[in-house]
């Protein structure tokens, strides 16, 4: 019998459960399989937009986990994975009335998500700061309300300056502002608003549409269209300024201070601004034998978790061959990490640093789609070790395609979102050295209704998939 511990049930967390629970029932054994997650419910992150801006409200976007457990025969523990300790196979569960519980493992899924390091920038976020964020559902709502507020004013004739993107030279995540910023638009045109308010795209990113993977190019017969001029295009035809390849160093109730990659100070006035914060790994303490921290053996700085990836290379010399495929440990093969939380060799997008020393580095995104490539391939490798086999299931980012449909306005009748498509996620240069990395025929990018069906769609058919409805398995 093996046991497996999966910390997370995210897209990739809730997923690799999935898999790994149908994948064992065709292996000798009464196998168990435990999932530790600090919320009882599984939340679709990317609908938090339209919860942001009081479209939807979050159960819309959320189904009840233990239901789901229960059905498919996995252990469900609700609380906060404190301690890690590898040598004697073992995690540290907290749960919500202050106990502490050691969990056994023989084998350990790391997909926890991210930390939300609203800390990184004085004034970020909406407990400690003046921002608003739409990456939990709490913050969500409260983004709703305070856009509620705003559009009180804005109907009794005042104007207002708003502000959305990134809160730090560091973070991930562009699209989700990129859809929050579109959708802000189209609702305040369709309220007859618009022209009261003046927009700013504020970001990290070192061009329009770059969305921390170095922006992507496709095909329009002989024109290469990308991603820079579909971006461009649309801020402006929204009449939205840009601020790019800029690092937020503080905020206050009045104003965002900047910093660009010129070396340029400059103080943005808002009366809404709803900036992403910068990731890094959830707080877990990793402890060998003797009680002894090894976070820097099994963590890079940011605390995301090492795999089978080549660390420590500069931008310029990281290649497609550096990038992670099985997702297992280098220290504890038992061990594996996928989703946001593992750690990637290195940015995809080329980094810059002001003349004063600030590193703008947008780091690349590792959300939904992806996250459950990482999280499959990670569960299937477990059940080949329990097998006695060598993991060999791959889900390179090299290797891999990337889709994402970002939402511009949300409606059945009058929507638009632009249904994107990439392969791979990163640039292979050794595969397509002649297109810049990328296969340029199976690039797509379309703007209309028809992606705003599709969007609808996902929101629907990743609910249905991750509850483990009728049929879930084929569901790509």
């Amino acid at each position: 019998m093996a046991k497996t511990v999966i910390i997370g049930a995210g897209f990739s967390g809730q997923y690799a459960a999935l898999i790994l629970q149908n994948a064992l029932k065709n292996v000798d054994g009464d196998h168990e399989i435990t999932v530790v997650n600090l919320h009882p419910r599984f939340t679709y992150i990317p609908s938090l937009i339209w919860v942001g801006i009081g479209q939807i409200k979050p159960a819309k976007a959320q189904f009840e986990l233990q239901p789901v457990y229960d059905r498919l025969g996995i252990e469900f523990i609700q609380g906060r994975a404190r301690s890690i300790h590898p040598d004697d196979e073992y995690i540290v569960v907290e749960t919500d009335d202050g106990v502490s519980q050691r969990v056994s493992y023989d084998y350990l899924l790391i997909a926890t998500g991210p930390f939300l390091n609203y800390a990184a920038t004085p004034g970020l976020g909406p407990e400690d700061g003046f921002t608003q964020s739409i990456c939990t559902p709490p913050h969500a709502e409260q983004t709703a309300a305070n856009y509620r507020i705003l559009l009180e004013k804005l109907k009794k004739g005042e104007k207002a300056k708003v502000v959305v993107g990134t809160g730090h030279g560091g973070c991930t995540c562009q699209g989700a502002g990129f859809e929050f910023i579109s959708l802000l638009h189209n609702d305040l045109k369709d309220r007859g608003l618009r022209d009261r308010v003046e927009m700013t795209w504020l970001s990290n990113e070192p061009r329009a549409g770059d969305f921390g993977i170095d922006g992507f190019e496709t095909k329009r017969g002989p024109v290469i269209f990308s991603s820079e001029d579909m971006a461009t295009a649309l801020f402006q035809e929204y009449n939205i300024h840009l601020e790019l390849q800029s690092h937020v160093h503080s905020i206050d109730d009045k104003a965002i201070h900047t910093e660009n990659a010129d070396g340029e100070f400059k103080d943005i006035d808002y009366d809404f601004a709803m900036l992403i914060p910068p990731f890094r790994g959830q707080p877990i303490e990793y402890l060998d034998k003797e009680g002894n921290d090894i976070k820097d053996r099994m963590c890079n700085p940011a605390g995301f978790v090492k795999v089978d990836a080549l660390y420590g290379k500069k931008y310029e010399d990281i290649g497609c061959f550096d990038w992670p495929k099985t997702y297992q440990s280098p220290e504890y093969a038992n061990i594996y990490s996928c989703g946001i939380a593992f750690a990637p060799p290195g940015c995809t997008s080329r980094p810059r640093t002001t003349p004063n020393g600030v590193q703008l580095m947008p780091a690349i995104p590792r959300t939904g789609y992806t996250s459950e490539l990482t999280g499959k391939a990670a569960a299937l490798n477990i059940v080949e070790m329990i097998q006695g086999r060598e993991p060999s299931h791959n889900a390179s980012l090299a290797e891999t395609p990337g889709m994402c449909i970002a939402s511009l306005k949300n409606s059945w009748l009058r929507g638009s979102a632009a249904t994107i498509g990439i392969y791979p996620i990163v640039r292979n240069k050794a595969a397509f050295p002649d297109s810049g990395g990328r296969d340029l025929d199976l690039g797509s990018v379309e703007i209309g209704l028809a992606g705003a069906w599709l969007k609808k769609g996902l929101h629907h058919g990743f609910l249905y998939k991750l509850s483990a409805k009728p049929g879930w398995r084929h569901i790509p």
